[in-house]
């Protein structure tokens, strides 16, 4: 199965692609989060309309990737080489900012594949440490991180000035960070 899954770096030249693909898996995972009209705002116009995703794509310290199945887009990744989460030393820490994959997509191995592959990013870009983000109430997100070695070393509030569409009881945060290993 895994023989037809590649990974594919990215750049703005696939912004459209990218665009569409982080709109269609972002919904399924997260609607609980929201109030009317929140999704729509998030995807459209906050995290993954085209202009959000070009400017992304063109920031070097982002690293973007498409994982394709039987050459359909079914996941992507998104690293900042340089962590900028407070209290992390950027020049040590990578950041595993986005990991989603479509729900039809699931149980694949393809998250174990991504996260075998944001370490030996790590490594490449001799980091002591990857940090990332996770609702607080996105449970099984949370096992899977912590199966892979990470620890709960902080939390995060999305800030209710922007988030105002999303209900507040959800907009909690674990930071977690995993030590790379050698």
């Amino acid at each position: 199965m895994m023989d037809t899954i590649h990974i594919q770096s990215i750049d703005e030249k696939q912004a459209n692609e990218l665009s569409e693909l982080a709109k269609k898996i972002y919904p399924p995972h997260y609607p609980y989060l929201w109030n009317e009209g929140g999704i729509d705002w998030y995807i459209n116009e906050y995290a993954y309309p085209v202009e959000k995703i070009t400017q992304e794509l063109q920031d070097p310290n982002n690293l973007h990737y498409i994982v394709y199945d039987h050459e359909k887009a079914v996941a992507y990744l998104k690293i900042n080489i340089c962590t900028s989460i407070k209290d992390f030393d950027p020049v040590n820490t990578m950041e595993l900012e986005r990991i989603y994959i479509d729900v039809n997509a699931i149980q694949k191995g393809i998250g174990s594949l991504l996260m075998n592959f944001t370490m030996k990013l790590a490594k490449q870009y001799h980091k002591k440490h990857i940090v990332l983000k996770a609702m607080d109430s996105a449970h099984k997100a949370l096992a899977f991180y912590e199966k892979h070695g990470y620890k709960i070393v902080g939390e995060y509030r999305l800030p209710d000035k922007v988030f105002t569409l999303m209900k507040p009881e959800y907009r909690g945060m674990y930071i977690l960070k995993t030590i790379v290993s050698l």
